[in-house]
């Protein structure tokens, strides 16, 4: 299947889509159905941040067949660049879509990270919601490199395992690298989708919905994880303020 055609803008470097949840979710599918591999970014300021930090980390993000703009301030960089009907493509939101649209089609799907507590919690979550659902893989990795002959087995059981959507939340940008370094051995989609294994269990809070629009979702966080969390925030958010303005303003070219 060829990629899309679809209107993107590069910002500090790093490309992100226009899309919706509708186009996200229908590409998603086609490329399950045509057992074709490939990778979704869900992207945010801290990943823009992350590539602009690391070229080799932005090369992998601008080579994904989807990059959304999960977080509100992408969403107004697009629109301030010409994209004036941006929307937002949150991950988990995306993610219960994804899960809807394939039990509706009778497509399995796998997960990929997350604690054995999260992601019981979250499948049972999910079966609640979509019974016809059919959880064909689900894996809690080790909090460390895996060996050569464990990421071995895993690929084999991923593919034995008959799913053909696969959701990866291991966080950016340790996802998007393993992703892109496992896109040629499993045939379908691989969406990097962060913390959106914990929302659907129920382990983590989400931003109440004002707070997401406004773009404050980061402060939600913050205040929940501040030690996890303080230096992502307040490191990353002023200098993409101040790069995006210097970009905006034609004063830097991070193309």
């Amino acid at each position: 299947m060829d990629k899309p055609s679809r209107q993107s803008r590069h910002i500090l470097g790093q490309r992100v889509d226009y899309t919706t949840y509708t186009k996200a979710t229908e590409q998603v599918l086609e490329m399950a159905n045509d057992g074709q591999g490939g990778y979704v970014c869900i992207s945010t300021v801290h990943m823009v941040m992350e590539g602009h930090d690391d070229p080799d980390f932005q090369r992998i993000v601008n080579g994904a067949d989807l990059v959304t703009p999960d977080g509100m301030p992408l969403v107004w960089a697009l629109k301030l660049l010409g994209i004036k009907q941006a929307e937002r493509v949150y991950g988990p939101t995306l993610t219960t879509i994804v899960c809807r649209e394939a039990a509706r089609q009778g497509v399995p799907v796998g997960f990929y990270g997350g604690t054995d507590e999260v992601l019981e919690m979250m499948k049972a979550n999910l079966l609640r919601d979509y019974p016809n659902l059919d959880i064909a893989y689900i894996y809690s990795p080790p909090f460390r490199p895996p060996t050569d002959e464990e990421d071995r087995q895993v690929v084999e059981d991923i593919l034995n395992s008959g799913a053909k959507i696969l959701f990866v939340g291991i966080g950016c940008p340790k996802q998007e690298r393993w992703m892109a370094a496992h896109k040629d051995r499993l045939p379908m989609p691989l969406l990097g989708v962060g913390a959106a294994f914990d929302f659907i269990a129920g382990i983590k809070p989400q931003a109440p919905r004002w707070m997401q629009k406004m773009g404050l979702e980061w402060l939600f966080r913050l205040i929940s994880e501040p030690k996890r969390l303080w230096w992502r925030y307040i490191y990353h958010n002023p200098r993409f303020v101040y790069k995006f303005a210097l970009q905006l303003l034609g004063l830097k070219s991070y193309q």
